[in-house]
């Protein structure tokens, strides 16, 4: 079963940072993409890309987080970071990881998402 596991968020004040981890669990031998999503409050189920990494390292941002937040990954160890500096009270949301483009030693899902973590910026 392959399951993504985050962890990092939390409560910061305005101007500070915070490092989101998600790592992959099961049985798989790479991920092409990751992705990180975030989800507002107020916004239903609608959910933003904030930034992706492909398996050769080029990275896009949107353009809210751009020059703040950073996206990188370690495939050796099937996961991806997201480092958030220069936090604002805009940044508060739900932030999720998506995989994308799975292989396995067996049959797995060609995505999954990650259960997210809560990210609270105080102005």
């Amino acid at each position: 079963q392959v399951q993504l596991v985050e962890s990092g968020g939390g409560l910061v004040q305005a101007g500070g940072s915070l490092r989101l981890s998600c790592a992959a669990s099961g049985s798989i031998l790479s991920i092409d993409d990751w992705h990180w999503y975030r989800q507002a409050p107020g916004t239903g189920n609608q959910r933003e890309l904030v930034a992706r990494i492909d398996s050769g390292g080029s990275t896009n941002y949107a353009d809210s987080v751009k020059g703040r937040f950073t996206i990188s990954r370690d495939n050796a160890r099937r996961t991806v970071f997201l480092q958030m500096n220069s936090l604002k009270s805009d940044d508060t949301a739900v932030y999720y990881c998506y995989a994308l483009g799975l292989v396995g030693f067996g049959p797995v899902p060609h995505t999954v998402w990650g259960q997210g973590t809560q990210v609270t910026v105080s102005s």
